[in-house]
């Protein structure tokens, strides 16, 4: 076996519309709504470097021109904080900058499903394995949920997704597993569904936004087949290197925030304070006054 190839890729498809968000998101992509102060894109970003990755790829759509934005240099603005002495914020905002180079957009221009997104990404995957990271899911973990899919993908030298248990009422929303061998932390997968009704659903272990692949998963991808909802499904792609290559789930440690849900986001917001010295009192304090 050809030695593994470190993990050095992340692309983030960043092209939704944020209808349930609207009409915050009418001007505003959704990626940019932020949790505390700042930005969910700013997130995904952070998790993906605490895991090595070095270069990344936004997979955008109209109008969504203010992320990429976001990690450029704004000499006005550092020039300000420079001339007002704000040494703590100059210093923050500079080590959000992402290294020349290291960040290239493609265009997703139709709305045609996650598969299709990422296809979109193909020149930038090339032959090397990459992370996937949809930033709507916002990850608290001591531990970088990326970093820990890198681990496992390096003990396993294949496919990881990082999966968590629903109730079985809503695994139609979902991606789902269906099991070769529970080992605990990591399940060994013989099959995926996007979707599948309840009754017919193999388990309640799902997918979500977190995933390192190989690159073989294009080739698939580029076939087009349409799948749950009329769209090119990354699930479906990601079924048939199933066999082909190790394939596993992780039970990853931490917490997951639905942020494409305003009630998640709402929640995200008071969890993520909670976790700061600065906010958590006050936090502490005016939560009294509404339970």
């Amino acid at each position: 076996m050809s030695a593994l190839k470190p993990l050095k890729k992340a692309v983030l498809p960043v092209a939704g519309l944020g209808t349930r968000f609207l009409p915050a998101t009418k001007a505003l992509a959704k990626e940019m709504l932020p949790v505390v102060d700042r930005p969910l894109i700013q997130y995904a970003i952070d998790e993906a470097r605490a895991a090595g990755i070095e270069q990344f790829c936004l997979i955008t759509g109209r109008g969504k021109t203010s992320i990429v934005e976001h990690f450029d240099v704004a000499y006005e603005l550092e020039r300000t904080l420079e001339e007002r002495g704000k040494a703590k914020e100059l210093a923050e905002l500079r080590a959000q900058q992402i290294e020349p180079g290291a960040l290239v957009t493609v265009r997703q221009q139709v709305p045609m499903g996650l598969g299709h997104a990422i296809w979109c990404a193909r020149a930038f995957i090339g032959d090397d394995p990459f992370a996937i990271l949809l930033p709507d899911d916002l990850m608290l973990c001591e531990t970088s949920c990326t970093a820990q899919l890198a681990a496992a993908y390096r003990e396993t030298g294949g496919n990881v997704v990082a999966i968590e248990e629903v109730p079985r009422e809503r695994v139609n929303r979902y991606g789902v597993l269906d099991i070769a061998e529970d080992k605990g932390r990591l399940v060994s997968v013989k099959g995926l569904v996007e979707k599948p009704p309840v009754e017919k659903a193999p388990s309640n272990l799902t997918v979500i936004g977190r995933y390192v692949l190989m690159p073989e998963v294009i080739g698939h991808l580029a076939k087009m087949e349409r799948g749950a909802g009329g769209e090119v499904q990354l699930t479906d792609g990601m079924a048939k290197l199933i066999g082909q290559q190790p394939f596993h789930g992780l039970r990853y440690e931490g917490r997951r925030f639905d942020c494409g849900d305003k009630a998640g986001w709402l929640e995200a917001q008071i969890a993520f304070a909670l976790e700061r010295p600065d906010m958590a009192p006050a936090v502490q304090a005016f939560l009294k006054r509404y339970t």
